[in-house]
């Protein structure tokens, strides 16, 4: 089995590429399905069935106040309306041991500044799908 070190995630949100100049510091895909209780009488243990997915987006990008960075991108997108997100383990292309994992999606929250004195600014946003964002896409092959 092929381990992976995470260096260079690949993070495009509404077409701008924003994973350059190390501006990533963490990414997270939180994937999940809503188990239903399906238990009836007379069972000994619980039985459960797969009900609706879900999926959130994490990112933390290095704050960068430069127009086609992190805050010109990510600012007018809170509350607005849902635009595409690729997320990818590496810059490198897609791949079998560099899946994209594609949505549209809608930018819950954003803190345009952070930190404290002495320490660099970071800029966590969390993403979830859109109205029509669909199933999590995952391809392997460009």
């Amino acid at each position: 089995m092929a381990k992976s070190v995470m260096k260079d995630p690949y993070v495009k949100i509404n077409n701008v590429d924003l994973s350059g100049d190390k501006g990533v510091k963490s990414l997270t895909i939180d994937y999940s399905a809503e188990l239903q209780d399906v238990t009836g009488s007379g069972d000994d243990n619980r039985a459960m069935l797969a009900g609706l997915k879900d999926y959130t987006i994490q990112v933390e990008f290095y704050q960068n106040y430069d127009a086609a960075k992190v805050d010109g991108t990510l600012f007018d997108l809170v509350g607005a309306a849902q635009f595409a997100v690729e997320i990818r383990p590496h810059q490198t292309p897609v791949g079998t041991t560099n899946p994209s994992f594609t949505a549209n999606m809608l930018l819950e929250n954003y803190q345009p500044v952070a930190g404290t004195v002495g320490e660099v600014q970071m800029a966590p946003i969390t993403l979830r799908p859109g109205t029509t964002g669909g199933a999590l896409k995952r391809a392997t092959s460009g």
